[in-house]
């Protein structure tokens, strides 16, 4: 019942749009997969394996959020929006973790051991993620939406791209009002940032090359075309001393 209760009352820190906690009971179909799985976990290490996997694939069809009764939750996961989540058996979660609709925590084995992804506390995995395989999240990570990640990503940093990449690295955790760092959409766009450092390399070479031809135009003898007359240096005088007459172009 204790964890029950934090996992209804959490969601006021997490998503503005509850306004009660019968809202929140009758509506929000990640919440409710989250209580069931609390039973059917219970059941599951109480070796009551096929009522633990009725149960749950009862849930799944009521909330479109497949969590496999053996994976270890902690306490106050948050759900948001609950469709076509995945959590399979051997998943381990931290405390106030948050996932959004779409996400994987999959395996990449058909052996029975541990094959599916460690995440640690204040984990936020945007919707469409992928975490593949035996792998941990520290703490305080944040995955990018739709991205694939199947590596070991370290405490307190944003990791996004396919395969995924840590693109940024907080070094401590940031932390809203309510505890928990929802700012997923402030994520670095390496891409554009390169993009952006060759533009502006283009730009400062284009300008060294319009002076570098201006000095030029100014130092050297300019012939439009064939009928042209060479051009004469402004002293008339040649390299020794000689003046320079005006030759017309075959």
């Amino acid at each position: 019942m204790a964890q029950w209760h934090e996992d209804v009352y959490c969601v006021f820190g997490r998503d503005p749009a509850a306004h009660s906690v019968w809202e929140i009971l009758l509506t929000y179909s990640g919440v409710h997969a989250v209580l069931v799985h609390r039973i059917s976990h219970r059941l599951w290490k109480a070796n009551w394996k096929l009522t633990a996997r009725i149960l749950a694939a009862t849930a799944r069809t009521l909330t479109n959020v497949e969590i496999h009764p053996g994976a270890t939750i902690g306490r106050r996961l948050f759900i948001d929006h609950a469709l076509g989540v995945v959590i399979g058996e051997t998943t381990e979660i931290g405390n106030d973790v948050t996932l959004y609709h779409g996400v994987t925590l999959g395996g990449t084995t058909w052996n029975k051991e541990k094959r599916h992804p460690t995440l640690g506390n204040n984990v936020l995995v945007g919707s469409g993620a992928k975490i593949l395989g035996a792998i941990t999240l520290g703490n305080n990570v944040r995955v990018g939406a739709n991205s694939v990640v199947v590596k070991d990503v370290p405490p307190c940093c944003t990791v996004v791209g396919i395969p995924g990449r840590v693109i940024q690295s907080k070094g401590t955790q940031i932390q809203n009002r309510h505890g928990i760092d929802l700012d997923h959409h402030l994520i670095p766009d390496p891409v554009g940032k390169a993009i952006a450092c060759l533009i502006e390399r283009i730009d400062e070479l284009e300008a060294r090359q319009e002076k570098s031809n201006k000095i030029v135009a100014e130092d050297s003898c300019t012939v439009c075309d064939a009928e042209s007359v060479c051009c004469i240096p402004s002293s008339g005088v040649g390299n020794r001393g000689n003046p320079v007459k005006r030759v017309a172009r075959a």
